[in-house]
């Protein structure tokens, strides 16, 4: 269907249609090869609450973002390359029903579909794709993940400490490593983590010595391979130069149990043939 699709007319369109939904904010997504498979709405679990999301698969990217007018106007555009995509079917839960997450290298997120139905079809095109394209490229399923964020209604008090309690003026954090809603006095350290982002991230007590002893073998992985290098080499004098490697969460909003994002008018969205 991809090769049968691509470069044609109607797929063009399509592409296009997308782009103009999320204008000046969203980046251009028409490229030589690249089709639109299907799309639909899914809720996102986020921090706060669950929201209902546009969800755009193309035959390597996966785009979604926030709906401001559906089939009009979007914003908040996310890439997520396909490649770097691992699925987990999860259980129900009183708020969401039709779980699966979404797991990459940067962000881990939870997502429900409106029926059992629309969960497989969209695990099944999802897999496919996935598939094919690191049969395509040859590369290996990405296996390190970023966590999850759990909800901040998922607990009252700290995950870490579980004494503090959370209250209007006693706020929620995230761990960037673990996912845990913790404390202020649980996750003041920050820890540089490439793979998530370029700056030195929020970390709980815990993953900040489980990191720093992560960090520590490996130095001394590196200092015991260049070890034999620098002896084998007459004169060599090693540097003595040292180097090192040095936004708020916002007030918990309530989550109503019986909110629903769905309705029997709302229908899937099928994926194009």
């Amino acid at each position: 269907m991809v090769d049968h699709l691509a470069n044609t007319e109607i797929n063009s369109q399509r592409i296009a249609a997308v782009e103009n939904c999320f204008g000046a904010s969203g980046q251009p997504l028409a490229l030589p090869g690249r089709v639109l498979l299907g799309e639909g709405i899914l809720t996102k679990e986020c921090r706060k609450k669950p929201k209902p999301r546009i969800f755009f698969l193309f035959n390597d990217i996966l785009v979604y973002g926030s709906i401001i007018i559906n089939k009009r106007k979007y914003n908040s555009q996310h890439i997520i390359p396909l490649e770097d995509v691992t699925l987990e079917t999860l259980p129900d839960t009183l708020q969401m029903k039709n779980r699966w997450m979404i797991k990459t290298s940067k962000k881990s997120f939870v997502v429900s579909a409106a029926s059992l139905t629309e969960r497989k079809e969209w695990i099944s095109h999802l897999e496919e794709c996935i598939k094919h394209l690191l049969t395509k490229t040859g590369r290996q399923p990405c296996r390190e993940h970023a966590a999850p964020w759990i909800p901040d209604k998922a607990t009252d008090i700290c995950m870490r400490c579980t004494q503090t309690k959370f209250s209007t003026l006693t706020r929620r954090h995230h761990c960037r490593k673990c996912g845990f809603v913790v404390c202020a006095d649980c996750s003041r350290q920050r820890f540089l983590m490439p793979r998530l982002s370029p700056k030195p991230l929020r970390v709980c007590n815990l993953c900040y010595r489980q990191l720093l002893a992560e960090k520590k073998k490996e130095a001394e992985a590196d200092r015991r391979q260049t070890v034999p290098i620098r002896s084998a080499i007459q004169g060599y004098e090693p540097s003595s130069g040292d180097d090192s490697d040095k936004s708020d969460d916002d007030k918990a909003e309530q989550w109503p149990a019986d909110t629903e994002f769905y309705t029997s008018e709302v229908s899937w969205s099928s994926f194009h043939s």
